[in-house]
């Protein structure tokens, strides 16, 4: 937790909201001498590559297994069409 301010928030706005996003840091802004407002870091976001890092390790082995085959077994012809969810 870190009191500032709300004149040095506003002079240093850009580097605040990067010790709440990078440092997962919570502000609370101060002005005449109360607190007028908290600065929460948002929730954590995951990509992709994060969330399948560890597929093998939570996949049962004949699952993985299966799973490697399909994906060799498919062509790379098949990467580059996109398919209609949709269609029947």
């Amino acid at each position: 937790m870190f009191i500032v301010t709300a004149t040095e928030l506003a002079r240093n706005f850009r580097t605040m909201l990067d010790r709440v996003e990078f440092k997962h840091e919570q502000l609370i802004v101060i002005r005449n001498n109360h607190e007028v407002a908290r600065i929460v870091p948002g929730p954590a976001t995951m990509t992709a590559l994060d969330a399948m890092s560890d597929i093998y390790n939570t996949m049962p082995e004949e699952a993985a297994r299966e799973w490697i085959k399909d994906s060799r077994k498919a062509g790379k012809d098949d990467l580059g069409k996109v398919r209609d969810p949709w269609a029947s």
